[in-house]
């Protein structure tokens, strides 16, 4: 299956412009000849490993939900009672090639000493405490450190010296509160001194942008020095998401730390976008087949889109949302421990975010 992303001319006219020394030497040898099989396949072949299909896989899901201490209960499906089992065996295989593996311990060896930050939204969490359990699951046994503060969760798993930090940050540019209420500054992004020194930044940012009502999270917008009641989302997240190349831009040096972004990830509220218009994520138990989804790409992702291109500095683009948009059976929808009513946004772990992963490990040692 193949997805074809072409831009809609349509579109307005800012989205275009916008151990002994024997047993030590044996553990050694083992160690690197297994390091030096998942560099093999990590350099095998090239192709686009966004673009293919799902397939059933009875040696997933890649780790069982109940033994990893990071999850949690919104996302923690099985634990709060989904009672079919399909959606977890899944695995995404690009069209022309096959993606690595994940491999814990090959990934701890590489990223040993280093820090790796998931800057973003719930979606961000999401895809943290999938990689979590996907390196737990090598390492069970393994001392680890569990840190939470408001705004920052670290993990370190003490005997490499890699850790895992979450920031949460919806919109990335900064929202402050004010004289006049909340403000959310498209073109301020204050807190990203608390990004900088990272080995590797994992962003993501498209879920907050569309809140309207008593879930939005700001009063006004702040343009330059004026002050917006509200304006079109997409004209202010293509607003804020051109501030965060420019700190990219700004702030990141390429030879010290590597920058992802983890794209946009679609919801599955609106059963018309699969073609049955009067469902929802709920009771979903299959991916979408089809060579092509009918509700096609987001509007988000033609914004983000032109912002990538604008980027001067190194960043690796993970396009999930093609692949994602097939996965309306994966949702928590009634079966999260947290989140009430039908969750079409959040992903199930195990699940479809555990692909994300995949992807992002792929890229971080090809």
């Amino acid at each position: 299956m193949a997805f074809s992303f072409q831009e809609n001319p349509s579109l307005p006219f800012f989205l275009f412009f916008l151990c002994l020394s024997t047993v030590s030497a044996y553990t050694n040898t083992s160690r690197n000849n297994g390091d030096e099989a998942v560099r093999r396949e990590l350099r095998s072949g090239r192709c686009n490993w966004f673009r293919g299909n799902w397939v059933y896989d009875v040696k997933y899901p890649l780790y069982d939900p109940y033994k990893c201490p990071f999850i949690d209960p919104q996302f923690n499906c099985k634990k709060y009672g989904r009672p079919d089992n399909l959606y977890l065996k899944y695995r995404w295989q690009p069209s022309s090639c096959s993606l690595p593996r994940f491999n814990g311990l090959y990934f701890l060896r590489k990223m040993r000493g280093k820090k790796i930050m998931f800057v973003g939204d719930s979606l961000s969490t999401n895809m943290w405490q999938s990689l979590a359990c996907l390196i737990h699951s090598w390492v069970p046994n393994a001392r680890y450190t569990l840190l939470r503060q408001k705004v920052l969760v670290s993990l370190t798993f003490e005997e490499y010296g890699v850790t895992l930090k979450l920031y949460r940050a919806q919109f990335l540019v900064d929202l402050d509160s004010e004289k006049v209420g909340r403000v959310l500054k498209l073109d301020s992004i204050k807190q990203g001194r608390l990004w900088r020194g990272m080995d590797v930044l994992v962003f993501n940012s498209w879920h907050w942008w569309t809140h309207t009502g008593h879930i939005q999270p700001w009063d006004y917008m702040e343009d330059g020095k004026r002050l917006y009641k509200d304006m079109n989302r997409l004209v202010a997240y293509y607003k804020g998401m051109t501030t965060w190349s420019r700190w990219v831009n700004a702030f990141v040096d390429p030879s010290k730390t590597k920058v992802f972004f983890n794209g946009v990830s679609p919801t599955h509220y609106e059963g018309k976008d699969w073609g049955e218009p009067m469902k929802t994520c709920k009771s979903q138990t299959h991916p979408f087949y089809g060579r092509k989804y009918p509700g096609g790409i987001p509007m988000a992702w033609v914004v983000l889109t032109k912002v990538m291109r604008r980027l001067k500095k190194p960043v690796h683009w993970l396009d999930i949302t093609g692949l994602s948009q097939l996965r309306k059976d994966a949702h928590p929808s009634a079966f999260s421990g947290n989140h009430p009513g039908n969750d079409c946004s959040h992903w199930c772990l195990p699940g479809l975010p555990d692909t994300w992963n995949i992807l992002f490990y792929s890229k971080l040692f090809s």
